[in-house]
C-alpha cells in the first residue's frame, strides 16, 4: 500500500514529478533493480543497501532505477518475458517487490528464479509466516499495531487481546479512534481483526474465491455488531478519522490515546518527532491485526542473474534486516531470532504471534460497503 501521503504530509517534503523507468543497459556486474515502492524504500535502498552491498562485493555495482508503481513493474516483467522468447537481455535482474504471479503465466514461463532452490545461505532465516511462494523472498514487512500515548496508560495496562481492548475502548470513551476502511489499512484493518474475532479467530476462513453474497452477510454481520456496541466509546461520541495521516495527528495532539497505526509510520513518525517518544505501540497477542510482506523476485533470464541472487542473500543479512527496523521502520523478514538482541528487546512488545492476512477482490468491497451500510450509516461516503 502506498504511504506517500503519510510522508509528505508528516515530514513536510514536496512531491515531485514521477518518474517514469528508464532503460538500462545491462553491463556485465551491474544488477538493474526496479521498485514500484514508496520514495522511502528507495531512498533506503540508495543510501543503506546499496553501498553496503557494493563494499562487500568488489566490482558488482546496483543500479537502483524507480519504475513508478506497480504496473510500471508488470510492464518491465512483460518485456522480460518477450525477451526470453527472442533470447535477449530483459535489460532488468531483480524486482525489489512484486506478486511471481503476476504477469500471469509469468512463474509457468520460467520468468522467476525459484528461491527455495537458489541455494541462498540465509534462505532458512526467512520468517515462515512470511512466505508466500517459492518464486519470491519477503525481506521486508509492515502490520498494524496499536499506538498510544504512554503518559495517560502505562504500558502495563495497555490491551494485549482483542477482549481487553474492547474493555479498554469502553473505560475509556472518546479516546480510540480508527480511520474509516476505506480510507486507510490501519483503520480497514482493525475492521478486519473485528471480522476474525466474530469468526472463530480463523484468517483462513477467508480466501480470495470462496465469497458469496450469502456467506459474506453472515460473516461481516457479526463482525458489525462487534464495531456497533463500541462506536458509542469511539472519539467523539463515534466518529472515525479520514485516514492513517489523521488517526496518527489526533495521536500527537493528545486528543485521542490510542489508535491502530502501520508499523513503518508509527517508528517513522517517532523518529521523526512527529510522534513523542512516550508513544508506546503494543500488538495483540490473541491474533494480531492484519500484515504483509514486500517480497523480492530475480529475473532467471537476468543477464545478471548469479549478482543479483547474491544480493537476494545479502539484504536478508542481521545488518540489513536490522536497518529495516531502525532506518525503515519496517518488519524483519527473517524470523526475530535473526534479528540483534537488543533491537529484539528494543521491539519485543510488537513481535507478532501471528501475521493474519484478509483478501481484497469482492471481500474488499463487501467489507467497505457492509461497514458504511451497517457501522457508520449517517456517514456520507464521498465526504
Amino acid at each position: 500500500m502506498k504511504r506517500r501521503a503519510f510522508l509528505i504530509s508528516t515530514a513536510g517534503t514536496v512531491a515531485g514529478m514521477m518518474i517514469l523507468p528508464k532503460l538500462s543497459f545491462a553491463a556485465e556486474g551491474q544488477i538493474d533493480w526496479y521498485t514500484g515502492s514508496d520514495a522511502n524504500v528507495l531512498d533506503f535502498w540508495t543510501n543503506t543497501v546499496k553501498p553496503a552491498f557494493e563494499a562487500a562485493n568488489a566490482g558488482v555495482k546496483l543500479n537502483l532505477v524507480d519504475a513508478g508503481d506497480n504496473a510500471g513493474i508488470q510492464s518491465i516483467a512483460e518485456r522480460a518475458i518477450a525477451a526470453m522468447q527472442t533470447n535477449t537481455d530483459p535489460q532488468a535482474d531483480y524486482f525489489e517487490h512484486t506478486d511471481p504471479r503476476l504477469p500471469k503465466g509469468a512463474i509457468e514461463a520460467g520468468l522467476y528464479v525459484n528461491m527455495k532452490e537458489a541455494g541462498l545461505s540465509n534462505y532458512s532465516k526467512v520468517n515462515p509466516l512470511a512466505i508466500d511462494s517459492d518464486y519470491s523472498l519477503p525481506y521486508r514487512g509492515s502490520q498494524v499495531l496499536l499506538a498510544y500515548d504512554t503518559t495517560k496508560l502505562s504500558a502495563a495496562d495497555a490491551p494485549k487481546t482483542w477482549d481487553a481492548l474492547v474493555a479498554w475502548i469502553k473505560a475509556s470513551p472518546g479516546q480510540f479512534v480508527y480511520n474509516r476502511p476505506d480510507k486507510g489499512g490501519s483503520g480497514g484493518n482493525f475492521v478486519r481483526r473485528a471480522i476474525h474475532q466474530a469468526n472463530g479467530l480463523d484468517p483462513k476462513a477467508f480466501t480470495v474465491d470462496n465469497y458469496t453474497e450469502a456467506f459474506g452477510n453472515e460473516a461481516l454481520g457479526k463482525a458489525w455488531e462487534l464495531l456497533k456496541d463500541i462506536a458509542p466509546s469511539l472519539y467523539d461520541n463515534g466518529a472515525y478519522s479520514s485516514g492513517n495521516t489523521q488517526s496518527i495527528q489526533l495521536l500527537a495532539q493528545g486528543v485521542v490515546t490510542m489508535t491502530p497505526v502501520w508499523s513503518d509510520q508509527v517508528l517513522q513518525a517517532i523518529d521523526q518527532g512527529v510522534l513523542p517518544e512516550t508513544t508506546g505501540i503494543v500488538q495483540l497477542q490473541d491474533l494480531a491485526l492484519c500484515g504483509n510482506f514486500s517480497r523480492a523476485v530475480v529475473l532467471a533470464n537476468g543477464k545478471n542473474r548469479d549478482a543479483a541472487l547474491k544480493l537476494a542473500n545479502f539484504i536478508l543479512t542481521e545488518e540489513i534486516q536490522g536497518a529495516i527496523l531502525s532506518e525503515l521502520g519496517g518488519f524483519p523478514g527473517v524470523s526475530w531470532e535473526h534479528v540483534s538482541a537488543d533491537l529484539r528487546e528494543k521491539f519485543a512488545d510488537i513481535i507478532p504471534n501471528s501475521i493474519p492476512t484478509f483478501p481484497a477482490g469482492a471481500w474488499e468491497v463487501a467489507v467497505n460497503d457492509g461497514w458504511y451500510r451497517n457501522v457508520a450509516p449517517t456517514i456520507d461516503r464521498k465526504s
